[in-house]
């Protein structure tokens, strides 16, 4: 489903125990952190064990169902019976194991309780040692975000084996201790409680969409972590506006399909983080990670009121031919629902419309681990002073307002400020003569 994408969610089984299944026909769908999509069986077969139900959260790994697949046939008629039954017996042996096998890993050790992501590999070995979540908890990890990697587990086996008994990491004992004299120290802080909602009679109660408790969690979490600070700049779009009312109709209809603005916005935003590479990054503790790769994030408002984030990887690659197809097809897909896990995985810079539902200007919150975001706002056809060789005169321009939130602990006002004003500089320099 992606390579950062850890668990999911069950959201439908299409099949049920005894239902014939054949290669590539969906089985289930699941849905991750807002993208929902279906699992296709690789198979031929008959379903005959489920391990999870609907609303399951599921790590990437784990055994979800079981398909038996036919017997292949026997040449030699004469002990085809036989030699059958023998393979009924033997597949209906292995099917049984491999039921036993994953009830077991289900019923056994489990590290579902755990704030932290362990792979598949980990967890095996962890199971395989006898090593417990508390034990596994008190690993430090070496791999990225802290995370514990195959070589963390062998070193904390190969050690504990050593101390001929339960090993307790360096690290373990530093955070007792730590935590000892931290309570011995700090009062008793008071619970923070939210404030009640009073409920009368008339009102209606809406339960929150998964989708939107999983927004909400976010949103709350990013501006908990960044110091948000906005700055904002005003440019002036005419040129922009004046060659795509000149070529929208002959490229919709060459290529099928709409010209919008989006694809230009966003070639000018990956044109100015390749002139400013370090609002591309990520904060990791105490360290910055300078992002290689410009994936922009392309925020889209959903029909039932929900957002959702699409990612064009590798931007500052494309033409602006293109940008238009991509943004095209991953606003297309993400209006229907057929997005992939993956294609709204590995950001490192999102750009937001607020300008779609006439506001002019926005302070959007900072889609973490990323650093920055641009708010795009209404263009707007105004009265402005326009300077020529021969004087300054009041004309008619489209104008639009960009709004740029960024995490005050690595960028500072005046990478802020200048990056934001690139981007307009880009807008407002277009090519009129360009061809697409």
């Amino acid at each position: 489903m992606g390579e950062s994408v850890a668990e999911a969610t069950i959201t439908n089984w299409l099949k049920e125990i005894g239902d014939q299944i054949e290669a590539d026909e969906p089985v289930l769908e699941i849905a991750t952190d807002k993208v929902d999509s279906e699992v296709p069986s690789e198979v031929d077969g008959k379903l005959v064990e489920k391990f999870f139900e609907v609303d399951d959260v599921v790590k990437v790994g784990e055994v979800i169902a079981i398909i038996e697949t036919d017997a292949e046939e026997v040449e030699d008629k004469d002990s085809q019976s036989e030699v059958e039954d023998e393979k009924v017996e033997s597949v209906e042996e292995k099917a049984n194991a491999l039921v036993t096998q994953a009830k077991s890993t289900i019923q056994t050790q489990d590290f579902s309780n755990s704030d932290r992501f362990y792979s598949p590999l980990v967890k095996n070995i962890a199971k395989e040692e006898g090593v417990s979540l508390e034990e596994l908890e008190s690993i430090e990890g070496t791999g990225l975000d802290g995370r514990v990697t195959k070589d963390d587990m062998l070193t904390y086996v190969e050690q504990r084996k050593q101390g001929k008994g339960s090993f307790a990491s360096p690290t373990k004992e530093k955070s007792v201790q730590q935590s000892a004299v931290t309570t011995a120290q700090q009062k008793p802080q008071p619970k923070q409680v939210s404030a009640p909602v009073h409920v009368n009679a008339e009102d209606e109660i809406i339960e929150m969409s998964r989708m939107g408790k999983l927004i909400s969690h976010h949103m709350v979490q990013s501006v908990q972590t960044s110091a948000h600070v906005q700055s904002f700049i005003e440019a002036d779009v005419t040129k922009i506006w004046n060659w795509r009312k000149k070529h929208k109709a002959s490229f919709e209809k060459r290529e099928g399909e709409k010209l919008t603005f989006t694809p230009i916005f966003m070639e000018a935003v990956a044109k100015s983080i390749k002139d400013f590479p370090m609002i591309n990054i990520s904060v990791d503790g105490d360290k910055v990670i300078k992002r290689k790769n410009i994936n922009l994030g392309m925020a889209a408002a959903l029909p039932d009121g929900n957002l959702i984030v699409p990612v064009i990887k590798n931007a500052d690659q494309l033409n602006l031919l293109g940008m238009a197809k991509k943004v095209n097809d991953l606003a297309g897909r993400a209006r229907i629902g057929k997005l992939q896990p993956d294609e709204t995985q590995g950001g490192t810079y999102t750009v937001t419309n607020v300008g779609t539902f006439g506001s002019i200007m926005g302070t959007p919150i900072i889609n973490q681990p990323q650093v920055g975001i641009l708010a795009l706002g209404a263009i707007r056809k105004v009265p402005a002073v326009i300077e020529t060789p021969e004087g300054d005169f009041i004309g008619i321009r489209y104008k639009m307002f960009l709004s740029h939130s960024y995490d005050h602990r690595v960028v500072n006002g005046a990478l802020g400020g200048q990056f934001v004003q690139r981007v307009a500089q880009y807008l407002e320099n277009f090519d009129e003569n360009k061809e697409i």
